[in-house]
């Protein structure tokens, strides 16, 4: 009733309007009549009056300071293409990151010395007690809070590499001088627990005397270690990670030897996890209150966070939480770690055991320290010219997550190899102990840039999602590995026809499942051929071309080898007639098909191209050892002579003496133990 009396009101009222109006007019035509000249200034003087007390009004309205602006997505970059059917999006935040390259601020550092999933972490943690103190993180999420001043953070460098921890401790040490000349600093050491970073915790343990020299608080400097905590210019914290988060020091220390003793004391965690995220946001917390306690000067002091660890994190759901807390903070994160395998999550580190009562015999173990990138960027393909698997390389970053950390927080993320050489391949038995066999590395002004995109998961996504060229990278790089042929059958002795054509059918048989694999990564990586023009990224350029340069090498020298078996089951007189022995080798003709030619020379252009444009980086090292190898086959015949008969040994049914020298060749050897987690 009520509407219905609303919508009938409004025609009258629009009829008053109009009688209003047009008697407004009657009016205003008479004024104009006697003076329009007097009419036309006080109409002009109530417009501007309006105007004025509009505009005062507006400005008059109060200012929030604090005031939250949520902007929305706009519409047409909501959905610009179709999602993306084979790329599937984990509710769970990966992990990875890092850099070699020295000479850019606008990255995060990486440097550091000797050396998955995401593993679940329950909520609340629960943390082994010791007798220095412990990091509560019961409620490490709940009640966040804003600082009173917001702190900018600049962004922090991706890629400083040294062969040894120590290059990156010095550096940090400069940082830390910088920060106590500011105001009074605290500086928060994250050790891993696990056993590989034993030798590490020692060297770093070590080199504080050279830190504290530097920062004029040993030997002449004692009294301000004996001075009141608050006084002191520089503290010390400690804290312990792996499967637990330990505070070490139940109060920050300026006392040396105290530092010294309780690094050397950090027991050994052989769980296999390494919960660094955890450990970053719960010292956040811990150590918040000297970041907000903000006086006339700005915070009581300046907090750093400096992380050893020689793996990615198995905790990667809480990077963007542990970014957040320190970028609210204003706290810097600096991690001495290791450089990132070139697209791959694992490698294999040289491990012996510490002790030397046990054997010293190194053995191989798998840890994860990759990839740099958020999402695999390279295709898992073997080299077919000389069968061996792609060589593990320096990427020139460190793992995506803590990489992305130093990077957003302003630190320096510092990619450690003790047996880094840019010049040459580094042979196997040169890796040192609790090392990555890392073959290959970068000079870091080269890598510049070819930076990884240090962004969010989802902002990641949408800008693959809006590049057919980077959405087709991804989606050829999630195909499952492809070894390309393995060490394929390329002599062929014929005793007769029969027997020929078996052994060649059952050549082809061994190749044939890998065509299809092929295939399908050649027709995902088109995809990407009309996006190339638009992309402006030099390391999506490299990895598009690098791959496709790639798959069509391989797929090519995989069809014409079998098309080569076919064209000898159909019958290949010898040209020498006292030979009996048909041999495949590699060659550059391809003479079974002008189909195969053509990719073959496509393959060829997109790899040079990677060489040519993309010097001294990991994408023109592998398309340079793809070249090595020729894309197609060719026969070549000899002559194979009969093997004799087997002559049977002396008799006494092998029950040779046994040697007279057993003991001595029986040496005592020391006892060996199983490979911990690491």
């Amino acid at each position: 009733m009520k509407t219905a009396l609303s919508r009938n009101t409004e025609p009258s009222h629009a009829t008053d309007s109009a009688n209003e109006i047009s008697d407004t007019e009657v009016v205003m035509e008479s004024v104009w009549d006697s003076d329009g000249t007097i009419a036309m200034v006080g109409s002009m003087q109530v417009h501007i009056i309006i105007f004025l007390t509009l505009a005062l009004f507006q400005l008059q309205s109060p200012i929030d300071d604090e005031a939250v602006v949520i902007v929305s997505t706009p519409p047409e970059y909501e959905e610009k293409i179709e999602m993306i059917e084979e790329i599937v999006v984990s509710e769970t935040p990966q992990t990875a990151i890092g850099s070699d390259a020295m000479a850019e601020l606008d990255m995060a550092q990486a440097s550091a010395e000797v050396f998955a999933e995401v593993a679940d972490i329950p909520n609340p943690v629960d943390l082994q007690p010791t007798d220095l103190g412990q990091i509560m993180v019961n409620r490490l999420f709940n009640q966040p809070v804003a600082p009173q001043k917001r702190l900018e953070t600049r962004k922090g460098s991706t890629g400083t590499g040294t062969a040894g921890a120590a290059g990156a401790v010095d550096q940090i040490t400069f940082e830390i001088m910088q920060a106590a000349e500011e105001r009074p600093t605290l500086v928060v050491w994250l050790f891993d627990q696990s056993g590989s970073l034993t030798r590490q915790r020692s060297d770093i343990r070590e080199r504080f005397n050279r830190i504290y020299e530097e920062l004029g608080i040993l030997n002449d400097g004692k009294a301000e270690a004996n001075a009141p905590r608050e006084e002191a210019r520089v503290l010390t914290s400690i804290i312990g990670f792996g499967e637990k988060v330990d505070l070490y020091t139940e109060e920050p220390t300026a006392d040396l030897s105290e530092i010294q003793s309780i690094v050397s004391k950090i027991p050994v965690d052989n769980s296999g996890v390494e919960r660094v995220f955890t450990a970053v946001e719960a010292a956040a917390k811990e150590y918040k209150p000297l970041r907000r306690n903000i006086g006339p000067r700005g915070p009581k002091r300046n907090v750093l966070f400096v992380v050893v660890t020689d793996e990615r994190g198995d905790d990667g759901m809480r990077l963007e939480t542990s970014i957040d807390s320190c970028r609210k903070l204003g706290i810097p994160v600096y991690v001495i770690g290791v450089p990132a395998p070139f697209g791959q999550e694992h490698t294999l580190v040289k491990y012996v055991d510490p002790d030397p009562k046990y054997d010293q015999t190194p053995a191989w173990a798998q840890v994860d320290q990759g990839p740099e990138t958020l999402l695999p960027e390279r295709l898992q393909l073997s080299f077919t010219g000389n069968f061996e698997q792609e060589p593990v390389i320096d990427s020139g970053f460190g793992p995506y997550g803590l990489t992305r950390l130093c990077y957003e927080t302003g630190g320096i993320y510092f990619t450690v190899h003790p047996s880094r050489n840019v010049s040459r391949e580094v042979r196997r038995n040169e890796i040192e102990a609790f090392t990555s066999d890392m073959r290959y590395f970068f000079d870091p002004s080269a890598m510049v840039r070819y930076r990884p995109d240090y962004v969010s998961q989802q902002d990641y996504i949408t800008a693959v999602k809006n590049s057919p060229l980077r959405a087709a990278l991804v989606k050829a790089a999630a195909i499952p590995n492809v070894d390309g042929i393995q060490r394929p059958r390329t002599r062929f002795v014929k005793t007769n026809e029969a027997q020929l054509a078996g052994d060649l059918t059952k050549a082809q048989q061994d190749a044939a499942p890998l065509e299809p694999k092929l295939l399908q990564m050649a027709l995902t990586l088109e995809q990407g051929l009309p996006g190339r023009e638009d992309e402006t990224s030099p390391r999506w350029l490299a990895g598009f071309d690098l791959a496709y340069g790639r798959v069509l090498a391989q797929k090519v020298r995989t069809e014409t080898y079998n098309a080569v078996l076919a064209q000898a089951k159909r019958g290949m007189p010898f040209k020498d007639k006292k030979n009996n022995t048909w041999i495949l080798v590699p060659s550059d003709e391809i003479n079974v098909g002008s189909k195969w030619q053509r990719e073959a020379d496509k393959a060829r252009e997109y790899l040079t191209g990677v060489i040519e444009q993309h010097p001294d980086t990991p994408w023109a090292l592998l398309a340079t050892k793809e070249l090595e190898a020729p894309i197609g086959w060719k026969w070549t015949e000899e002559f194979t002579a009969p093997k004799p008969p087997r002559e049977p040994g002396p008799g006494n049914n092998n029950n040779n003496p046994a040697p007279n020298d057993d003991q001595k060749r029986m040496l005592k050897r020391a006892p060996k133990r199983p490979i911990p987690k690491l």
